[in-house]
């Protein structure tokens, strides 16, 4: 096996990998603005062309698509750590995959997540579709942060209510960050003051579908 291809257990494969079959070019004229971060700084360079004016690609750097449906998920017979839905691995951050898949198959397994701190990172969930089993109130399009350090687990009720569960049809896309993750002004805007009292079992709250 070259250096670079996927292992062979991997949730996926370089087949999985889709690049573009056609090229569609635009060749319109104007004053098109692109932001790049230089450091700490944005800066804007102005081009009188449409970027996307191109004639083909070349070298390593093109587009491509990764369809979530062909994600393989692993399973086992106890619950298994996050690693195991890893996707992709970047400086600073790694992003996993949440998908339909069967739960722990052990008889006396509990097909949730444990209550844990993260240690060496942040994590934010983006919740796309399907029923989160360990979680109260969590919605299409919600999305949480949990700080680095900050204990957090199932929600009180959830780990009786999925014992003898099968499988789940949850999606949700997860990332963690080495480095504090540093929330836009817009972010904090959307924050839910009460997500805390979520894992209070004697005062249930409805929560908001926006920065939970």
């Amino acid at each position: 096996m070259s250096t670079g291809s996927l292992m062979e257990h991997s949730p996926y494969c370089e087949r999985d990998i889709k690049a573009p079959e056609e090229l569609v070019t635009f060749d319109e004229k104007g004053d098109y603005v692109i932001k790049v971060k230089k450091g700490n700084q944005v800066v804007s360079i102005h081009y009188e062309f449409h970027p996307f004016d191109v004639v083909g690609w070349d070298g390593f750097y093109f587009p491509w698509i990764f369809n979530i449906n062909d994600f393989m998920p692993i399973t086992g017979k106890i619950h298994m750590p996050p690693p195991i839905h890893q996707t992709f691995a970047a400086p600073g951050f790694v992003i996993c995959s949440f998908c339909p898949r069967l739960l722990d198959y052990h008889p006396l397994a509990v097909p949730i997540p444990y209550n844990h701190s993260n240690l060496d990172s942040d994590e934010m969930l983006y919740y796309v579709d399907g029923n989160f089993a360990s979680r109260k109130g969590i919605e299409f399009a919600s999305i949480s942060l949990h700080p680095n350090g900050i204990p957090h687990g199932p929600h009180p009720g959830t780990v009786d209510a999925n014992l003898g569960k099968k499988e789940t049809l949850e999606v949700a896309v997860m990332m963690d960050t080495f480095r504090p993750l540093k929330l836009t002004n817009f972010a904090k805007e959307m924050n839910d003051p009460k997500y805390y009292l979520s894992w209070n079992e004697a005062e249930p709250i409805e929560l908001i579908n926006e920065g939970q």
